[in-house]
């Protein structure tokens, strides 16, 4: 890496060391660290899509409007979203394991109150709580491989870590459709508990404790514009395609998160090696090519879900349960090319295992587009799936390892905070962005198609599938006409937003084909 770090020492339990002086474990004690961090991992993972399946069952208990229901959603990845930098940084300096101790601790406990919650302001309030502890958790769970597994074992834990941050959200999704149609929505709560009395335990007794005496103070300025910006930014994303683009609100926050992370880039640059983020690492082939990738993986995947869901639910007539069995095959395929994706790697190098799981994701999306229909169902779309999910396994762990390679040991909280950011700005972007493009493609495909429609009925069917399925019965006799209107004018909206994935991940396919990471750009730590 071409920037200078100032001299640090890392203090750690007690433990074996290699010749670079880190921590190393015994094999057996890494294997479970691995598992400990995974599952502190996947509570936070599965708590950012489980309130999804919940959302009629949660109006109804709080009688809350829509609006406030997207709120108990959303303020927790904004929180999360907003303080994963710092923490990251924070987490560095104080020392790992008692910041993902505390984060878990808190996370637990803001679950509880979520799940005994009796209105909506405690809810919102539980969430947000939750969002600051997951926010302590997530780039510690990476920042502990990354500076606990020798160099020769580091690629294939962070395939694993990978899988799970890929896979754990549609596997979250599964668990708490169950338990919402077994019991209640407050049982979702159930399970992010239970994962972390798990995570909590085993970390107690395994995970080791690593903090940096760094010479710097740490970046107050920094971490203050990196979280205006953030949720400026994410805000805009989130509440866009509800109130309007050119909405007041909107445009007033796209304002603020613009001038914050203007301000957060000329600050970091004056600050330079005493930064919270060195920018100018995003010079270098390595956390460029990894973060551009992860931007764009993620967010096609976020654009996926907004697609299938309503695709299984409103044209199949699935339940929400089945829906998510139905995504299962992709996560399973993505969480085992993650695991396989570090050993290609090591023979083709980083960047063409990236360029082949960019590729074979971009031609997943083409065969969604190109077969899709009402008719030809769940098997129209599975083989798309598939090619995604190997695509995106095989992506995204490689643009992880280059992420955190580019930053040394002593800056591993921020680099995990930074791959983590990035994973939630493109989700967020992906969800906006697709979510656009399959709205505008069924208003206006679905016009031709309601001659003869009572205008009330067609009024309604034009805001999307869900309400002119819900229109039908007041349709008198085009009522099925107007459920297969939607449902084919859905299908039409799904192409747009498909191909328009499809030239995204081919103009990524070339950029990391020509700037994509290469081996000079990983660290080599000296010894000490």
């Amino acid at each position: 890496m071409s920037t200078n770090q100032p001299p640090q020492v890392s203090t750690a339990d007690p433990s074996p060391s290699g010749p670079t002086g880190e921590v190393v474990p015994d094999a057996r004690r890494r294997r479970t660290i691995l598992i400990a961090v995974c599952i502190a991992l996947m509570a936070v993972i599965a708590s950012v899509s489980g309130l999804n399946v919940a959302q009629p069952d949660l109006a109804i208990a709080f009688g809350a409007s829509q609006s406030t229901i997207l709120w108990i959603i959303n303020i927790y990845t904004l929180s999360l979203a907003a303080l994963l930098l710092p923490l990251g940084a924070l987490g560095d300096r104080w020392g790992r394991k008692p910041m993902l101790l505390a984060g878990l601790t808190l996370f637990g406990v803001a679950n509880v109150v979520a799940g005994l919650a009796t209105s909506a302001e405690v809810m919102l309030a539980a969430r947000l709580f939750s969002g600051v502890g997951a926010a302590m958790i997530m780039p510690i769970t990476l920042a502990v491989i990354t500076s606990t597994f020798p160099q020769e074992e580091r690629g294939r834990a962070i395939g694993v870590w990978t899988g799970v941050a890929g896979g754990g959200g549609i596997l979250g999704m599964f668990l708490s459709a169950a338990l919402v149609d077994a019991a209640s929505w407050r049982w979702l709560f159930v399970l992010p508990v239970a994962l972390v009395v798990v995570a909590l335990v085993m970390a107690l007794r395994s995970v080791p404790n690593s903090r940096e005496k760094l010479v710097h103070a740490f970046d107050t300025v920094g971490a203050l514009t990196s979280v205006v910006a953030v949720v400026g930014l994410i805000y805009v994303l989130q509440e866009g395609p509800e109130r309007g683009w050119t909405a007041p609100v909107t445009l007033l926050s796209l304002g603020v998160g613009a001038v914050a992370a203007v301000g957060f880039v000329v600050w970091e640059l004056r600050r330079r090696d005493a930064a919270l983020l060195d920018v100018r690492l995003f010079g270098e082939r390595s956390p460029a090519g990894g973060s551009i990738t992860l931007l764009v993986v993620f967010g096609v995947q976020a654009g996926i879900f907004v697609v299938l869901f309503p695709f299984f639910q409103a044209v199949l007539g699935w339940s929400g349960l089945l829906s998510t069995v139905a995504l299962m095959p992709m996560a399973v395929l993505m969480m085992m090319t993650s695991g396989l994706a570090p050993k290609l790697a090591a023979r083709v190098g980083a960047r063409s295992t990236m360029a082949s799981g960019i590729l074979l994701a971009g031609v997943g999306l083409a065969l969604m587009a190109s077969f899709v229909s009402v008719g030809g169902g769940y098997l129209s779309v599975l083989p798309g799936m598939l090619a995604m999910g190997a695509g995106m396994g095989l992506a995204m762990t490689p643009s992880t390892e280059a992420i955190t390679s580019s930053l040394p040991r002593e800056r591993q909280g921020v680099a995990s905070a930074l791959n983590d950011v990035t994973r939630e700005f493109g989700t967020a972007l992906g969800v906006a962005l697709l979510g656009a493009l399959l709205s505008s493609g069924y208003r206006g495909a679905i016009d031709s198609r309601l001659e003869g429609v009572p205008r009330g009925a067609a009024d309604t069917a034009r805001e999307g599938v869900a309400n002119a399925i819900g229109a039908a019965d007041g349709a008198g006799t085009h009522g099925r006409e107007l459920i297969r209107a939607a449902q084919e004018s859905f299908v039409d909206g799904w192409q747009q937003a498909m191909w328009a994935g499809v030239a995204v991940m081919a103009v990524l396919f070339l950029y990391i084909l020509a700037r994509g990471p290469v081996p000079r750009d990983v660290v080599v730590e000296q010894p000490a």
